[in-house]
């Protein structure tokens, strides 16, 4: 009988003492998952705070195939003659694009650019390098040829967005974008473009029918024709649906260029109801408007003529230069 209770004791202790270790071990995991999920939670609220996780330098291959590092949060940007994508973006460079040394800029942008300091258009090396930006960006290949890329490469990393002269503004926007991991916000700026186009282009419709229009743009004594699907004629024929007059479609067909230069003879031609002329040549007289080839345009006759100066958007693209030219065709055609 003893002996049996000594067994029993035995094993009835062993029972309490794995018991324990089992009670000793669920804590110990509970403590640990606790631990784990504060921690968790703990991560989440920083990165509440933060905004966001913090950014990494990514590589990213550019239009002509080169695979540019770009800085995890660039600071010091050159972007000749891109700049309103960047502003579009809440992106502010640290050299803007200009002509001239300084005397031709984009003044549609300077609400945002006033006080940046300008670059030559064609990016002189000394120029770049004096900015000590830390990424490049160019707008079309024809800006690295040669061996200008890696010379460029060598100051910072250098993206070329696209490959030809003139390239769809809304694939740059979405390009610039990515390279700086604002492809929502730029998704944003073309959905709010879109939607106001298209509500533009009813009012317009509703305003002039099939009425044609034309941009021609003055400077020096000469006469521009803005190109079909470039520029400002993008705007017009493409977003607004206005018609195109014949003069600029068999102009368009023959240039690659954004504006095109229309001798007088061509000009007589020109069978546009309305006419948005951009006048370079204000203050100096504008002999070429009192020309009696001019004065015979069905559109200068019917006064149909809506002037701007050379300083608004009319001569560039992007989000933000075609957004104001929606606004100027809707305030000439439809007040």
């Amino acid at each position: 009988m003893i002996k049996k209770n000594k067994i029993f004791i035995f094993v009835s202790l062993l029972a309490f003492l794995f018991l324990l270790a089992a009670c000793g071990n669920d804590s110990g995991e509970n403590t640990s998952e606790n631990e784990e999920q504060e921690t968790t939670e703990n991560d989440e609220q920083q990165t509440e705070t933060n905004g966001s996780e913090e950014e990494t330098e990514r590589t990213l291959t550019d239009a002509l195939g080169n695979e540019v590092t770009i800085p995890a949060n660039p600071k010091r940007v050159v972007a000749s003659y891109l700049e309103d994508y960047l502003v579009a973006l809440g992106i502010t460079p640290v050299a803007q694009w200009s002509v001239s040394d300084g005397a031709s800029i984009q003044d549609y942008l300077q609400d945002s650019l006033e006080g940046v300091p300008t670059i030559p258009h064609d990016l002189p090396l000394e120029a770049v390098t004096s900015f000590n930006p830390d990424l490049i960006i160019m707008d079309s290949a024809s800006m690295v040829e040669g061996n200008k890329y890696n010379q460029y490469n060598m100051i910072a990393p250098t993206y070329v967005v696209g490959t030809e002269q003139n390239n769809d503004w809304r694939e740059e926007l979405m390009t610039i974008g990515e390279i700086f991991g604002k492809k929502d916000q730029a998704e944003q700026v073309l959905e709010d473009y879109e939607a106001k186009a298209a509500d533009a282009k009813e009012h317009i419709q509703s305003a002039i029918g099939d009425e044609s229009a034309a941009a021609i743009w003055l400077v020096g004594g000469t006469f521009f024709v803005v190109s079909e699907t470039l520029s400002s004629g993008d705007v017009l024929y493409g977003d607004l649906g206005i018609t195109l007059p014949n003069v600029v479609k068999e102009i368009s067909e023959n240039t690659t260029s954004n504006w095109s230069e229309i001798s007088l003879e061509k000009l007589a031609e020109l069978d546009a109801d309305h006419i948005f002329l951009i006048n370079s040549d204000q203050g100096n007289g504008s002999e070429m408007l009192q020309d009696p080839i001019w004065q015979n345009i069905p559109a200068v006759q019917n006064n149909q003529i809506y002037e701007y100066e050379a300083n608004t958007s009319w001569l560039y693209t992007g989000p933000i230069a075609n957004t104001k030219m929606i606004d100027y065709v809707l305030e000439s055609l439809t007040e």
